[in-house]
């Protein structure tokens, strides 16, 4: 199988009312706006199958939503990993949408780079709203039907919000790179590879130029993720390969 390519950019939205209407549950709104791309490769889509064939019982035997949290560094396929994991899940039956951490930020991108270059005491895990992103996992775990989550406008360098259906959902995935820490989670998964290993995989998708500023901020990242690890239940390694519990 090919790689698929996911263009995240400006989607039309009018007249739609639920998001799961746009096409799969898994590509809620706030992925078509963010003008990304996400390539998702075979090594991709194999970590997700071993991963969904764990995972299955464990939410058929859940009286409610399963929450699963996918993360790693810049580049490592978090992005890539949960739309597959989602993808595999859809396919044996259960509804699954993904929240992005990046929506979660307090600055929009441009205004959060601004404040880095001023402090770059700035990054890590207070440039997030994760208490919101928690709240929200919360929110799916008691069967809440929707939720007003933050959403990113990079054109526009602003932060609004929109309301997101969870209606008929048995799965929800937050992706990104802290939510390991987040607690109202039933399974973790950890994307073990460094910001060296994911080079190459940050220059394909154009995520940002190479410079000593940004490679500074993901040196610091991989000094506050790498203990991360030790939480996880399910680890992927550099090569993804696929490290379950048991």
């Amino acid at each position: 199988m090919g790689n698929t390519i996911i263009s995240t950019g400006w989607a039309p939205l009018s007249g739609v009312d639920d998001p799961v209407t746009l096409g799969r549950a898994f590509r809620p709104r706030s992925e078509f706006v963010r003008g990304d791309i996400i390539i998702i490769e075979d090594h991709h889509r194999s970590a997700a199958a071993a991963i969904g064939n764990h995972l299955q019982p464990l939410i058929a035997a859940k009286d409610g939503r399963y929450t699963i949290t996918v993360a790693g560094e810049s580049g490592s396929g978090k992005s890539e990993t949960a739309a597959a994991l989602a993808e595999v899940l859809e396919e044996r039956g259960a509804r699954t949408a993904i929240l992005q951490q990046d929506d979660y930020f307090i600055h929009p991108p441009r205004t959060n780079h601004a404040t880095r270059m001023a402090d770059i005491g700035w990054v890590g895990t207070n440039e997030v709203r994760l208490d919101l992103l928690d709240e929200h996992l919360a929110a799916a775990t008691a069967g809440e039907e929707s939720i007003t989550k933050p959403l990113v406008l990079y054109a526009d360098d602003v932060v609004t919000t929109e309301t997101m259906s969870l209606r008929d959902l048995a799965v929800v995935i937050a992706e990104g790179t802290y939510t390991t820490l987040l607690d109202n989670v039933d399974t973790r998964i950890f994307i073990a590879r460094n910001r060296l290993e994911t080079m190459a995989a940050r220059r394909q998708r154009g995520r940002e130029e190479m410079d000593p500023f940004i490679e500074r901020v993901l040196e610091i990242e991989h000094e506050i993720i790498a203990p991360h690890r030790e939480r996880a239940d399910i680890v992927i390694s550099r090569d993804y390969e696929v490290e379950l519990p048991g």
